[in-house]
């Protein structure tokens, strides 16, 4: 039987291989477990295909290791509050007793109904009567949802949320989204709860260790594996492609087949989704950007006959999408692998 590619560009599920993000999830672990815990909400941030789902489920793998947690995965377009509860029915033989005695939650064709009890017509009251009883038990909920965007159902989640973590109930919230719909859900009126969240970037990852998964699992040489990782700049979308197409070719370097594939599964899973969000200013300004390796600031506004006030605000919107580093001052390079044969391909096409 051949062995199966422990590589995989599937947006969402949990490959073989993977480089966790150690330090990141020990520190959102202990802030979990710590007692109080000072935060409420958490928001994993970063560009399409840069990890957050992964580390998202391990994430929840850890704290449901953990005997006080029950941990609830949601959508972000679902009736979330309805669902939680469905969920937390569910979840555990006492809280399934519980509610059966105490709540009558017909209404929400969950569970029998209680004997005496009418029906609960708030989905908030209930789960507030289910948190409180949960409280009592030295339990808590952690809540999770993955592509957090925002929608009706988000924002009347989020206000919701808002006022049980006021009451000081156990439910807590660890959600991951695209910078941009994060920011959106963070513009929403009423939600200066979401600025307040503890934010964590999901920066490169490192390309030792990407180095030597590529010699153990692929059997390539240090130096190749070397290459290959400064390929991918830490993009775990690009860890993931590059290491599948080397495996499926069996090749113990890059190939121009393997850099052919490798530049079509970025454009095609990432890039020209990317490209079509990107205003017409923005493209315009990286099509500069991605003639040079890093480009300094002064340079580029001399390139494109422009000032430095018109600059601002594409740099910062740019930024912001992770597509672009200024991390040295007065310098611009871009972060995604291969990235300039995409711009420079599409501002061609464009012009």
């Amino acid at each position: 039987m051949t062995e199966r590619n422990p590589y995989v560009i599937s947006f969402g599920k949990m490959p073989k291989q993977y480089i966790d993000r150690t330090i990141l999830l020990d520190e959102l672990t202990e802030t979990l477990n710590a007692d109080p815990i000072e935060n409420s909400a958490f928001i994993l941030t970063g560009i399409r295909g840069s990890g957050k789902t992964v580390t998202l489920t391990d994430l929840e793998k850890r704290m449901r290791a953990e005997d006080d947690w029950i941990i609830i995965g949601l959508k972000s377009n679902g009736e979330i509050v309805n669902d939680l509860l469905a969920e937390l029915y569910s979840c555990a033989p006492f809280l399934t007793e519980f509610i059966d005695a105490e709540l009558n939650l017909s209404g929400f064709g969950i569970g029998i109904k209680a004997s005496g009890k009418p029906s609960i017509a708030s989905a908030d009251h209930a789960l507030r009567v289910i948190l409180k009883h949960l409280q009592k038990k030295k339990k808590r909920v952690l809540i999770t949802i993955d592509e957090a965007r925002k929608t009706e159902q988000m924002l009347t989640f989020i206000q919701s949320l808002q006022i049980l973590i006021r009451e000081d109930l156990p439910i807590f919230l660890v959600a991951a989204g695209l910078y941009e719909d994060i920011e959106s859900l963070e513009d929403s009126e009423g939600l200066t709860f979401l600025t307040r969240a503890e934010k964590y970037e999901m920066k490169p990852l490192n390309l030792t260790l990407i180095s030597k998964n590529y010699q153990n699992v692929l059997g390539v040489s240090r130096e190749t594996a070397e290459a290959m990782a400064a390929l991918t700049k830490g993009y775990a979308f690009a860890y993931q492609a590059l290491g599948k197409y080397m495996w499926e070719k069996k090749e113990k370097e890059i190939t121009e087949e393997v850099l052919a594939l490798f530049d079509e599964v970025l454009a095609d899973k990432v890039y020209d989704k990317i490209w079509e969000e990107l205003t017409p200013k923005d493209r315009w300004y990286l099509g500069y950007i991605a003639t040079k390796e890093t480009i300094s600031a002064a340079e580029l506004l001399e390139l494109t006959k422009t000032k430095h006030n018109e600059w601002s605000v594409p740099r910062k919107r740019l930024k912001e999408k992770g597509i672009i580093n200024t991390e040295i001052k007065g310098k611009v390079s871009l972060k995604l692998p291969r990235f300039e044969h995409y711009v420079l391909t599409r501002a061609e096409e464009e012009r």
